[in-house]
C-alpha cells in the first residue's frame, strides 16, 4: 500500500486527504472441479444422499485441501449452503469413517440444518477406548472448545467454550479396551475424542488425544456407525448402517486377544 506515493505499514493511520493506492488481490477462483471417487452410498434418492464415507478423505474443501475432498466427488449430485461446501450439513474428521447425509438441493439442506438445530439427527459411532469404564452407561456433559494453549486441538480448557453432550453405552469389554456404542446430542470438533479422553477412557490410537499406533492402528477408532433422521421432505425414517471396516476389525481382533 502506498500513501502519497510512499510505502506504509499496516498499522499507518490515515488522517484524512491523502493519496492511497495499492494492487488488488487476484480474484479468487470460484466453483468446484467434480473429481471422480469411489464412493459407498447407503441411502439415495432425488433429495439428499447417506454416504459411508472413507478413512482419510476430507469432507469439505480447507487450507491444505484444495482438492480431493468429498465435496469434490460430490459435484453436481450435492446442492444448498455455502459455494465451496454444497449439501454439507454436518462433517467427520478426515481420519474418522462413516456414515454422513448430504443435501441435493437448497430447500433439503435447509430443512436439514433444522433437524441438526433440533437434535434429531440420531448419530451412532463406534469407539474402542483404552481403560475400562466405570459404569456400563453414561452421559458426558462438558463445554469444549479451542485448547488455550494449542489451537490444533479442542478442550475443555478453553477460552470459547461451547454446550457438547455425549452419551456412551459399553457394548464389549475387553481385556485392556473396551468397545462403545457412542451417541451425540451436539457435534462439536472433535468431541468425542475430547469427552471420552477426558475421562480416562481415550480413543485407541488416536494421535492427539491418546498414544497413536496403538493395535497397530494409522488412526483413531472411531466410526460413525449409525445414521437415523425423519426425512426433510416427507417425514418418514431414514434408517442408515456402515459395517466396520477392515482396519478397524483387524485391530478390535487384536484387543480381544
Amino acid at each position: 500500500m502506498l500513501v502519497d506515493g510512499a510505502a506504509r505499514p499496516k498499522s499507518h493511520r490515515l488522517s484524512g486527504g491523502e493519496e492511497v493506492s495499492f494492487s488488488a488481490p487476484a480474484a479468487r477462483a470460484s466453483g468446484l472441479v467434480a473429481e471422480e471417487m469411489d464412493l459407498r452410498i447407503a441411502y439415495e434418492d432425488e433429495h439428499l444422499i447417506v454416504v459411508d464415507k472413507p478413512t482419510g478423505l476430507v469432507v469439505h474443501p480447507a487450507p491444505g485441501h484444495a482438492t480431493g475432498t468429498l465435496v469434490h466427488g460430490l459435484v453436481g449430485i450435492a446442492g444448498g449452503g455455502e459455494e465451496e461446501r454444497p449439501g454439507i450439513v454436518h462433517r467427520l474428521d478426515r481420519d474418522t469413517s462413516g456414515l454422513m447425509v448430504v443435501a441435493r438441493s437448497a430447500e433439503a439442506h435447509r430443512r436439514l440444518e433444522r433437524l441438526v438445530r433440533r437434535r434429531r439427527l440420531e448419530r451412532g459411532y463406534l469407539a474402542l477406548v483404552c481403560g475400562r469404564p466405570r459404569s456400563r452407561r453414561g452421559t458426558i456433559e462438558a463445554q469444549i472448545g479451542r485448547d488455550r494453549h494449542d489451537p490444533t486441538r479442542r478442550s475443555l480448557d478453553t477460552a470459547t467454550p461451547r454446550d457438547a453432550v455425549t452419551h456412551f453405552e459399553v457394548l464389549e469389554l475387553l481385556p485392556r479396551h473396551a468397545l462403545l456404542e457412542v451417541r451425540l446430542e451436539t457435534g462439536r470438533t472433535h468431541q468425542i475424542r475430547v469427552h471420552l479422553a477426558a475421562i480416562d477412557l481415550p480413543v485407541a490410537g488416536d494421535p492427539v488425544y491418546a498414544r497413536p499406533g496403538e493395535l497397530g492402528l494409522e488412526r483413531q477408532f472411531l466410526h460413525a456407525a449409525r445414521l437415523a433422521f425423519p426425512h426433510p421432505m416427507t417425514g418418514e425414517q431414514v434408517e442408515t448402517e456402515s459395517p466396520l471396516p477392515p482396519d478397524l476389525e483387524a485391530a478390535l481382533a487384536r484387543a480381544r486377544a
